[in-house]
């Protein structure tokens, strides 16, 4: 399953809530699927599964507060779901969408179930969890400080480190160089705002709230949200299934789409 095996175009629209833009691109028809990037990898780590997807339903790909022409709305988690929130209800959908979130846009779509329980039908939650463990509390932290010191280029081979495992990184380094190029573009206050809000993020309690059914997947490489957060998240969640893809890293729709695409087919149609 790749890109090239479809013609879809996809639209670039802004979508506004207040004075505040947000750009996206959308294109298909049917069950409407909103997608939230992570923080080391923008919109374009769907780039492989969105012509996918839109061949069976209606995608909306944003770009996060902050990232590519979406302005910054601050740091907090709850305040970026909140604002989410608002757009996929300005959308105009005619019936409740998918969220489908990876990493940091994986917590938003959480958060967005937890905060606003009408807006999803279903949660994607790839890679993600519902809090970090103190050594992943001070990862963030040790990479913000850094990047405050020395800027985005000293932790690029962090980020990427992150993303990918080594063996994966050594056999693609073209998709490594073009992944790292757009992580030095992502704005330093968005960056440092997420690592704080990530650095002291705890929704253990509020997990039981959320209603719709969830899809929670880990890579079982991944190394930013290591497997067992998806372990207590989806055990936490009242209605999960969790999903282990052998061989993925933090962006497994990325590195391989068509497992990727196997794993939430039924979930999704």
């Amino acid at each position: 399953m790749t890109a090239q095996n479809t013609t879809m175009d996809f639209r670039n629209v802004k979508l506004t809530v207040g004075d505040k833009r947000l750009s996206a691109k959308v294109a298909g028809q049917g069950t409407p699927i909103v997608l939230l990037h992570s923080l080391l990898a923008d919109q374009t780590s769907f780039d492989l599964i969105m012509p996918i997807l839109a061949r069976s339903h209606q995608v909306l790909a944003l770009d996060l507060p902050g990232f590519g022409e979406s302005d910054f709305v601050g740091g907090q988690l709850e305040t970026i779901a909140d604002h989410i929130a608002k757009v996929i209800q300005g959308f105009g959908f005619k019936q409740r969408p998918i969220l489908l979130g990876n990493g940091y846009g994986g917590f938003i779509a959480l958060l967005i179930a937890i905060r606003h329980s009408s807006i999803a039908s279903r949660l994607v939650l790839a890679d993600c969890g519902a809090a970090f463990s103190e050594p992943g509390r001070a990862a963030f932290r040790g990479m913000s400080a850094t990047a405050r010191e020395k800027g985005l280029t000293a932790i690029a081979d962090v980020a990427m480190r992150r993303l990918f495992s080594p063996e994966f990184q050594q056999l693609n380094p073209h998709l490594i160089e073009a992944r790292k190029k757009r992580f030095l573009s992502v704005d330093p206050q968005t960056f440092h705002g997420a690592c704080e809000a990530l650095a002291s993020l705890d929704l253990r309690t509020q997990l039981k709230s959320v209603t719709v059914p969830a899809l929670v997947l880990v890579g079982e490489q991944d190394e930013a949200t290591p497997p067992p957060m998806s372990y207590e998240l989806s055990a936490g969640l009242p209605d999960a299934k969790l999903v282990v893809l052998a061989g993925c890293a933090h962006v497994p729709q990325l590195q391989m789409p068509d497992v990727f695409m196997a794993a939430i087919r039924e979930f999704i149609d």
